[in-house]
């Protein structure tokens, strides 16, 4: 059966394919929103502690014989308290100054850390198996669906829609909201603010820790993978709207399926589709699809 004049297999492969890299789009790009919308940081070591994330998974199993399932809490927790020396031992220092400012120091670590592990792994990359549970197919009859890749979206999509609910319709979220918008008057109340801040910035990096856990047993980890990534990301994120949560969740699902489908009928344009549709949408709306228009 064919659509367009294309084979609906390959339609809809190069959709999952979509459908898998905007899942990945959106966790990270939802870290990065959860850290600018909250504390007015321009964080470009996201890359990087997606792709440490996704060693310490490598490294877990190879060296300690800790299994993906224990990887994708530890991986995380370990990105989160590693994010929580940086915040406390530099970025906070910089938050009254220009968001230049941290881009810089964060860009700057970025290259640190890719550089030591480039020293220690090369840039060849190393192969990560998934678990035996999720290995394997199912055929839909239209297509044939990889396990694994099923398991990534289902995982993206729910951590996705736990963040957006903790953050906009709980209590603790309104208080982060609170604390960045008037912190002298949240602290009067007996909230430890600064507290709140280290937290916030651990939790978006554990999220690219995360998916640097979820893409380990897609592609090869190598300390290239994430600033081969985190710029499609912060495109994703001008798109959605700086600081937008909602916006950086469909946001990153949309652009991956858009990608997915240029890669059938355009793939000269697949590369690039992403940046064409961040210029419109600048041009057109400054603050983003679900940005906060000034």
């Amino acid at each position: 059966m064919e659509i367009f004049g294309i084979p609906s297999q390959a339609l809809f492969g190069q959709l999952l394919l979509g459908l898998i890299n905007g899942s990945f789009y959106a966790v990270l790009s939802l870290g990065l929103a959860i850290i600018f919308g909250l504390l007015n940081i321009i964080n470009f070591a996201h890359g990087a502690q997606y792709m440490i994330g996704a060693f310490l998974a490598w490294l877990g199993l190879n060296w300690l014989g800790i299994n993906y399932w224990a990887a994708l809490v530890l991986a995380p927790l370990v990105v989160g308290l590693m994010a929580v020396a940086i915040e406390r031992l530099m970025l906070r220092h910089l938050y009254k100054l220009d968001h230049l400012y941290g881009l810089l120091l964060t860009f700057g670590l970025a290259l640190i850390g890719e550089g030591l592990f480039r020293n220690y792994f090369g840039i060849s990359g190393e192969s990560y198996e998934p678990p035996e549970v999720l290995q394997g197919g199912v055929h839909l009859g239209f297509m044939y669906l990889p396990i694994y890749r099923g398991w990534v979206v289902v995982a993206a999509l729910t951590v996705c829609t736990l963040c957006w609910y903790l953050i906009e319709r709980t209590r603790l979220g309104a208080t982060l909201r609170a604390a960045t918008q008037r912190p002298d008057l949240v602290q009067a109340l007996g909230i430890n603010v600064p507290l709140m801040v280290t937290a916030t910035y651990a939790a978006g990096a554990a999220l690219a820790g995360f998916a640097g856990v979820l893409a380990a047993p897609i592609v090869q980890v190598n300390p290239l993978m994430g600033s081969n990534l985190i710029i499609v990301v912060f495109a994703v994120v001008v798109i959605g709207g700086m600081g937008s949560i909602l916006g950086s969740i469909v946001t990153g699902l949309g652009l991956g399926l858009i990608e997915g489908l240029t890669k059938v009928f355009y793939p000269e344009a697949s590369a690039v589709v992403i940046f064409v549709i961040m210029v419109i949408v600048l041009l057109l709306r400054p603050a983003g699809l679900f940005g906060k228009q000034a």
